[in-house]
C-alpha cells in the first residue's frame, strides 16, 4: 500500500498535501508550472510502477491459465505475447502522454519484488498454486493502491493545468511572454 504521510518529505506526500495546490490564484505562474512539473513527475513514476505490477499480474495469470488448460507452452515461451497483450489492446484507465521519464526505476523494481519476497517469478512453473494465488492477491492489492494514488495525483496535475490555462484564457499570462522566456533560456 502506498501510504501518504502528512508533512512527509517524499514527493507523493508533498503532491497529495492539500496545501500543495491550495491558493493557486495567489501564486506566480512560474511556481504553478513548477508545482505542475513536480506532480507530473510523480504521476509518471506511479504510472511506471503500475505498469510493472501489471506485467507481473499478467505473468501470474498466464501461468494459472496454462495450468487450468493443461497447456504445454511455458510462460517463458509465451512471455512476449503475455506482455504485449495489454500493450496493443484498448487502453483502460486514465493514462495520458508522459513527457518525462520515471525517476525512481530501481526503487520501484525493489518495491514490486518486496511485495512477494518468497515468490520468484523467473520460474513461475515451479510455484505451487497457493503461492501463485498469494502473489496475484499481493500484486492486485498493490495495483489498486497505486491506481488510487495515481488518480489522486492526476487530479492535482489537472488542477494545476486548469489554473495555467485559466491565466492564458483570461489574459493574465501571455504566450508571447512564455516564448520569449524560453528563447532566453528560462
Amino acid at each position: 500500500m502506498i501510504e501518504v504521510r502528512p508533512g512527509g518529505r517524499r514527493r507523493i506526500d508533498r503532491v497529495l498535501d492539500p496545501e500543495f495546490a491550495g491558493g493557486l490564484e495567489q501564486r506566480d505562474l512560474d511556481e504553478v508550472r513548477s508545482l505542475r512539473d513536480e506532480a507530473a513527475q510523480e504521476e509518471t513514476d506511479l504510472s511506471y510502477l503500475r505498469r510493472m505490477l501489471h506485467a507481473r499480474i499478467d505473468i501470474v495469470r498466464a501461468e494459472q491459465r496454462r495450468r487450468a488448460e493443461n497447456g504445454s507452452a511455458t510462460v517463458v515461451e509465451e512471455l512476449v505475447g503475455i506482455l504485449s497483450d495489454n500493450a496493443v489492446g484498448p487502453a483502460t484507465g486514465s493514462g495520458r502522454y508522459q513527457t518525462v521519464e520515471p525517476s525512481r526505476v530501481e526503487a520501484h523494481r525493489r518495491h514490486v519484488e518486496a511485495l512477494v519476497s518468497d515468490v520468484d517469478l523467473s520460474d513461475v512453473m515451479s510455484l505451487s498454486a497457493a503461492k501463485l494465488d498469494a502473489a496475484l492477491r499481493a500484486f492486485d492489492s498493490e495495483e489498486e493502491s497505486v491506481s488510487t494514488r495515481r488518480k489522486q495525483v492526476q487530479a492535482v496535475v489537472d488542477a494545476l493545468n486548469d489554473e495555467i490555462a485559466r491565466r492564458y484564457r483570461e489574459g493574465v499570462a501571455s504566450v508571447d511572454e512564455l516564448l520569449a522566456a524560453e528563447r532566453d533560456g528560462h
